[in-house]
């Protein structure tokens, strides 16, 4: 995706939607802890004749229907084969989704994994039956059945598209080769003064990734699972950074700014603004350390009265045809494995690694923290996502 199409995808939405689908929560706690796995039926099927209406709830730039760009449209496409008239509503936060969710009357939703765990511990989402969304099957491998989406083997969606947070920096200011993200952290970095970290409360994720790797006796083994003491140090790591920054942001066009303006020297970002940055004068990488990322998901609210509708739907985004036109769009790796024959330019796939397995082995895909540890210890309880938002806005406070 290009700087333009960032910017039609800006002014297309409201002020408070200026995010892109990686995003994590706003400070504000909007979640349910979860505790024991939910129960609720799976629709038998078959899918049969829509109802005549869908009411989706998206990211920007995921349900397009030609408002932004007149060339950029599978919403009308998707009414005339299924005849569910489709409302989008926009979302600019994880947060602002889960609250949505839990207000009602949305039928679909691209959660992320931040709020995918909410909605199904909430109640909100009803688990999927796979069998009524053939191109599911195409799916790549390592995408299904993943913790922020599948609950006691019971899946809540399809995966839509992935990406990671990649570790920019200014060449001038901090050097040619960098791959650490110990200049976002240590007091010593020579990009202090210009730290951009991403400014949620999932992004005390991406200090746990960092200790995982530079302060293994603290037993770390997922950035979302942290017990009292792991979250602690990861609170302390935050607040050795907060020197060091220049700028938290969430507005990826006021981050493009920045970094070419040479104030954010050292930040958190994604491939499609990297893609519009000089690498004359901007690096970017995959830190050595692994990084956090997305694995965003179509769920079905589990009250819908437009089923066939909300089914027939996860199966158009899943298509290969649709998935390569809304990644591309978009700017993120499809989900779709045929995906990749499809796209307008030849070599986007492997701009954002679609199908590179081992390159998504150490990206930890936004999940939402719980009290029941999502890495499997049941002898003590983790930090939950709502002392993560309190955390957060102490932080920032």
């Amino acid at each position: 995706m290009h700087h333009s199409r960032l910017l039609k995808m800006a002014v297309a939405t409201s002020a408070t939607a200026l995010l892109l689908a990686a995003c994590g929560g706003s400070s504000d706690d909007a979640g349910t802890d979860a505790g024991a796995a939910p129960g609720g039926d799976v629709y038998a099927g078959p899918v049969g004749d829509g109802e005549g209406a869908l009411s989706v709830l998206a990211w920007p730039g995921y349900a397009e229907d030609g408002s932004t760009d007149p060339a950029v449209d599978w919403v009308t496409p998707f009414e005339e084969a299924t005849g569910c008239a489709v409302d989008v509503k926009v979302f600019g936060t994880s947060d602002e989704a889960v609250k949505l969710m839990q207000g009602g009357g949305y039928d679909v939703i691209s959660a992320s994994g931040d709020a995918s765990l909410r909605l199904i511990y909430g109640e909100n989402v009803q688990p999927v039956n796979l069998d009524l969304v053939p191109n599911y099957a195409d799916i790549f491998p390592d995408l299904k059945d993943r913790s922020h989406n599948t609950v006691a083997g019971a899946s809540y969606g399809v995966p839509h598209g992935r990406g990671a947070n990649l570790l920019v920096w200014n060449k001038e200011k901090v050097g040619e080769a960098v791959d650490s993200w110990s200049i976002m952290f240590e007091s010593d970095s020579p990009a202090a003064g210009g730290v951009g970290p991403y400014d949620s409360p999932i992004y005390i994720a991406d200090a746990a990734v960092y200790l995982m790797a530079t302060q293994p006796d603290l037993g770390i083994t997922d950035p979302y699972s942290l017990d009292q003491t792991q979250f602690d140090a990861a609170i302390a790591l935050l607040e050795q950074q907060k020197p060091l920054v220049g700028e938290y942001w969430n507005d990826y066009l006021k981050q493009i700014d920045a970094v070419n303006a040479g104030t954010m020297t050292g930040a958190t970002s994604w491939q499609v603004i990297v893609n519009g940055f000089d690498p004359a004068v901007v690096g970017s990488t995959k830190a050595k350390e692994g990084a956090t990322g997305w694995s965003d998901t179509w769920m079905i609210a589990k009250d819908t009265a437009n089923v066939n509708c909300a089914y027939k739907w996860l199966d158009w985004m899943a298509s290969p045809e649709i998935n390569a036109q809304a990644a591309e769009w978009f700017g993120e790796a499809p989900a779709n494995t045929k995906a990749c024959d499809l796209t307008a330019d030849p070599a986007h796939c492997e701009t954002y690694h679609a199908a590179d397995t081992a390159y998504w082995e150490d990206v930890y895909y936004w999940n939402t923290p719980t009290e029941d540890c999502l890495d499997g210890r049941t002898d003590t309880k983790c930090v939950p996502y709502s002392e993560w938002s309190k955390a957060w806005s102490e932080l920032r406070s």
